[in-house]
This record gives structure tokens, sequence and C-alpha cells, in this order.
């Protein structure tokens, strides 16, 4: 999560803000799926195309921040999840 943050942070063009907010790894080590949310929520589509443009930079940033033996195939994905319980907070406050 730290380094797909940070990854984020240098190569976002910082018209929206992006924050991960979880990240799947497959039992076999194979696969990796980050989750994150996008503000504002128009800028979420923009967002998920450029983090999916960006998954063979991220690969090699982690080659390079990161001890892991094996690097996994990464995707990333909308954490609808973060959005579906920030908008109970929502109707939970009014």
């Amino acid at each position: 999560m730290e380094l797909a943050a940070r990854f984020f942070l240098l190569e976002a063009n910082g018209s929206s803000l992006m924050t991960v907010t979880h990240a799947d790894v497959s039992s076999d080590g194979k696969r990796a799926t980050i989750l994150f949310t996008v503000l504002p929520t128009e800028k979420e589509q923009e967002a998920l195309e450029f983090a999916k443009r960006k998954r063979s930079d991220f690969k090699e940033f982690v080659k390079k921040e990161s001890r892991l033996g094996r690097i996994p195939f990464f995707d990333f994905h909308i954490d609808v999840g973060e959005k579906n319980r920030q908008r109970v907070d929502e109707i939970s406050i009014s």
C-alpha cells in the first residue's frame, strides 16, 4: 500500500487526490490488486485509466523500492466498498 501511495504521489498530475485504501495479494503471490479512492469522484475513471496505464512503471518502481523476491502482476481498482462506507457515514450523520 505504501509503495502504491508513493508512486501515485510521484507520478499523478495532481488533478485529483488518489488515496490507496487496500492491497490484496493472491495466496501464491503472483497477483496483487491495489484499491484506491479518488477525489473528486468525477475524476475516478480518468484516475483508474491512469493507474492501469502505469502498471508496468509501477512494477519497476516496486522492483527498485522493495526487497520482494517475486514481483506480482499488479492491477488497480476503485474501492467501491470504501465509497459505500463513506455514503453510509453521510446518511447516518444527516
